[in-house]
């Protein structure tokens, strides 16, 4: 569970992000949730925005993601859904205590 503090460090790393994944029409599948998955194994900090055509609302799909993908929603903002899980291989960033 990441802290008041932890979230706004986390937040301030993904401004500068650009979206990885798009979910669009097809919704969460387990495909996506697969890449996701791998990516943020590379990246810990990922971003993810959810497109107009999507029949389902970005505040329901990003608890859904991260849970699915075993990673703390770090924030929902509009359509945009950032995710973080500390990585095994490739740390990179250190959270503030």
């Amino acid at each position: 569970m990441l802290t008041g503090k932890q979230t706004r460090y986390l937040r301030g790393l993904a401004h500068h992000l650009d979206p990885v994944f798009q979910i669009g029409k097809g919704g969460l599948n387990d495909h996506l949730v697969r890449h996701v998955e791998e990516a943020i194994e590379k990246r810990e900090l990922l971003k993810v925005s959810v497109l107009n055509n999507c029949g389902e609302d970005a505040k329901e799909l990003g608890p859904e993601l991260a849970k699915q993908a075993g990673a703390e929603l770090v924030q929902v903002i509009g359509k945009t859904i950032i995710l973080y899980k500390e990585s095994r291989d490739n740390k990179t960033i250190e959270l503030p205590r």
